[in-house]
């Protein structure tokens, strides 16, 4: 039997391009290699599915700094609102919580994957799980599919949302690259994003800090020539390998082109107190031991910091916790406060790919056509997610990005093979 269109990789991005081809009239495969459909969706968000972002286009494309600029065009056709109206047609409430993060309203991924495979169903599409592809034959009338059981299924449109290489456990290996090189297309360098990082200073290899979060901190990554690259405000968190948490993940990504550039090891700061100046809070700390000088530092200071920060800060100057204000120089204070404001931690690696919440690099998007998903170089290929060279933060910015890429994808396969 010929397909008019078959979706390969059953993640957020293929199932998306599944409903759109076999909406717009398209008789419509799904292949899937595991065996389940929406892996990725179903723990994505700590298993409560950040489905996209009520913040206005602008802003989301800024949250995707992997080529984000590339989703212009298809955000004109398809966009986060259309998302949410989407997914409010399925049945599936949505609510907004900080940073517009849109969740279902049950706070159940389960949910959100039930009402796509339902709406597939509903929609005719031919679901083929446990059917791993070994490779792509490309033609000019159709394309053929073999399948690793030495099947075949032929197509006239073929979408490939197979994903990248992070999070390998729901099914992302790395196989479409293969497939889009064999079709001449290039595969810009992979990395890791949005991926902890691993430092092997001593207070990390003594697991001085192990497991304490910092909220609210302001994480900076800083070049060899002390210049600033990035900061973000979020959570932290200190692990035993190195740091992890939100702010981590966010300044990951720029961490590991810098020592993929050469660099050997980058400086990363933690601004623990990022409301207030260094004179503000010495003249807060000075102005508390004029009014208590009998009192110990650790006393006076204490809901600064978490105080496991506090004490790990005050042995690093040397300063005795139980000191009185009258024992410290104003030097030493100062070097305190320094501390707070730009700890420095050094980063010499990231943990690898695998590891990783988010792909970097994939199949060129200089090869792709930005209003449709259609390869440049090969008619009837369409690509969509995570394969293509687009990656955002973590927060909804990349299931926008697969949504958004599969809708176009599917509905534009749809038209090519009608």
């Amino acid at each position: 039997m010929i397909y008019d269109v078959a979706i390969i990789g059953g993640g957020p991005s293929g199932l998306m391009a599944a409903i759109a081809a076999a909406e717009h009239g398209a008789k419509t495969i799904l292949i899937e290699k595991g065996n389940k459909l929406g892996k990725k969706l179903e723990i994505s968000g700590g298993g409560r599915c950040n489905v996209t972002s009520r913040l206005p286009k602008d802003e989301i494309i800024k949250h995707i700094p992997g080529n984000g600029r590339f989703l212009y065009s298809a955000f004109s056709v398809f966009d986060n609102e259309d998302i949410i109206a989407f997914f409010e047609n399925l049945g599936v409430k949505l609510k907004e919580e900080d940073h517009g993060r849109m969740f279902p309203v049950s706070n159940s991924a389960k949910d959100v994957v039930n009402a796509l495979i339902t709406r597939l169903q509903d929609l005719d599409v031919k679901l083929l799980l446990n059917s791993p592809v070994a490779a792509i034959n490309y033609s000019t009338e159709k394309h053929t599919i073999i399948l690793g059981n030495k099947g075949k299924i032929a197509a006239t449109s073929i979408v490939v949302a197979v994903g990248g290489k992070a999070v390998p456990h729901t099914g992302s290996n790395g196989e479409g690259y293969p497939w889009a090189k064999k079709a001449g297309h290039s595969i810009t360098d992979l990395y890791p994003t949005e991926v902890p990082l691993l430092s092997n200073q001593r207070f990390i290899q003594d697991k001085s800090l192990q497991g304490l979060a910092l909220r609210d901190i302001k994480l900076s990554v800083i070049d060899d020539k002390q210049k600033q690259i990035v900061s973000h405000r979020m959570d932290m968190l200190f692990t035993h390998f190195g740091i992890s948490g939100p702010a981590t993940l966010r300044c990951s990504q720029y961490v590991v082109k810098l020592l993929k550039n050469g660099q050997k090891n980058v400086q990363l700061h933690i601004d623990a107190l990022p409301d207030q100046h260094e004179e503000q809070i010495l003249q807060t700390i000075l102005s508390t031991f004029n009014h208590a000088p009998k009192k110990s530092i650790k006393n006076h200071l204490k809901g600064l910091v978490p105080e496991r920060y506090l004490l790990f800060l005050l042995n690093q100057e040397k300063i005795n916790p139980e000191a009185k204000p009258a024992n410290i120089s104003r030097e030493k204070l100062r070097m305190l406060i320094t501390s707070f404001k730009q700890f420095e931690i050094i980063i010499y690696d990231s943990l690898p790919i695998e590891k990783a919440f988010v792909t970097g690099g994939g199949v060129s998007i200089k090869e792709i056509e930005p209003t449709s998903m259609a390869s440049k170089l090969m008619s009837g290929l369409f690509f969509c997610g995570e394969i293509l060279d687009i990656h955002g933060y973590t927060g909804g910015y990349n299931i926008t990005a697969a949504l958004v890429t599969g809708r176009l994808a599917g509905q534009n396969a749809a038209w090519q093979s009608l």
